[in-house]
This record gives C-alpha cells, structure tokens and sequence, in this order.
C-alpha cells in the first residue's frame, strides 16, 4: 500500500470552540499516539485528508514538527450530514511492524443462476505488516453453486498476512434464491404477525357479490 503524505501543524489550542475554528478554516483537528509515547496533537489539511481517508487503512506519513511518522487511521469522526471529517485519531506504525486491522471483502462474479450471495462478513481482521496491508480481500463466486460455503481458509492473501479467524469461520454462503411462493408465503406470515388480514384476489369480491344478487333473485321469483 502506498504512502500517504499529509503535511500537519502542531496544534496548541483544545476544546470545542478551538475545533470548531480549525475546521472553520478547512482542517481537521487529529491526535497522533503510540508507541508508549505521549500523544501529540496536531491540524491536517481538510481536503487532503478527505482524500486519503476514502481508502480502508490508509498508510499516512505524518509530515510534523521537522519530522516524520508513520500512522494508521484508528477511529475517524466524520459529519453525519455534511460527510466532512471532524476527527481523526491515528496510531503510529513502525516499517516490518505487524498490526492487525479490519480488510474489506470484496465479491466478484456471478453465481450459479437461481442462487442466492450470502455474504456473511463483509470484513475480516487480518494481522499483515503495518506498510504492506491489502486494500481488499477478493472473493470469486463465478459458477458456483448453492451450498457452496467460502470459509476463511479459503480466503487468499498476500504473502505475510494472515486472517485472524477460525479456519472454519464462514465468509460467504451460496444459497437457492427463494421462489415467488417462498416470498408470498413469507409475506403472508409477515403480515399475519402484525394482525393484517389478508387481501381477496381480483374480482372475487365481484363473484361474491353476483352470487349473493343471484340468490336474492331466486328467492324473490319464489315469492312471487
């Protein structure tokens, strides 16, 4: 994985108003920690950081204070509305160190016709070295058919890493894909739970309702 290089400022200001003006002024306050060092907190540049962020585990070099480090994102805060980033904490990584870190899955083909894709983790802990992490583990499901189950054994990683699961832990699970009558019957039981009666086929209110005329007749011809 490439590096990242973000040019960051020491920062000296704290508390919500100090936030509020960093990012104001289009930063991002963050806090660099690790190491058994003290944690030193520091303003990225907003947009660069936006930017870097949009890849799982991004390897950061740290450009501060004369220096450099090497840093993962560990919890990223981000604007529910705006999608702007309101925090970032990093931890510091050293070259040949190996850290565990969450690798997104990724499906690629198409299964068998009438199945169904159950994907059962959409990430997976995976311990790698901290400057050769995988972006994304690939999952093939071109073919295959159901009751096929993918496993973490099954899973392939580049050369040092290594998943941390059970070998048996399921990733993804090819299933038959429900037929219509499966999805009537679930929606039956489905409304069924929630006291909604069910709805009369077209036109049997009509058949009903000519039937119920047709008798009305007959007993009015008897009387007369």
């Amino acid at each position: 994985m490439p590096e990242v290089k973000l040019t960051a400022e020491l920062r000296t200001e704290f508390g919500k108003g100090a936030a509020r003006r960093i990012r104001r002024a289009h930063k991002v306050p963050a806090v660099l920690y690790g190491h058994g060092t003290d944690p030193i907190h520091i303003t990225l540049p907003g947009h660069e950081t936006l930017l870097a962020l949009r890849q799982a585990n991004a390897l950061l070099s740290i450009e501060v204070d004369g220096g450099s480090q090497l840093a993962l994102p560990k919890q990223v805060q981000r604007d529910p509305i705006k999608h702007t980033i309101e925090h970032v904490d990093l931890v510091l990584v050293r070259r040949g160190e190996k850290v565990t870190v969450d690798i997104p899955v990724l499906i690629e083909g198409e299964a068998a016709p009438d199945t169904l894709i159950d994907v059962i983790a959409n990430t997976v802990s995976v311990e790698a070295e901290a400057t050769h992490i995988p972006q994304q583990i690939v999952v093939s499901v071109e073919g295959l058919e159901a009751g096929t189950q993918i496993t973490a054994a099954d899973l392939k990683l580049p050369e040092g890493s290594t998943v941390q699961l059970d070998a048996e832990a399921l990733v993804v699970n090819i299933t038959n894909a429900p037929t219509a009558a499966d999805i009537e019957a679930e929606l039956a039981e489905a409304e069924a739970e929630v006291g909604i009666e069910p709805t009369l086929a077209e036109g049997t209110e009509d058949a009903e309702g000519s039937e119920d005329e047709a008798a009305e007749g007959a007993e009015a011809s008897d009387e007369s």
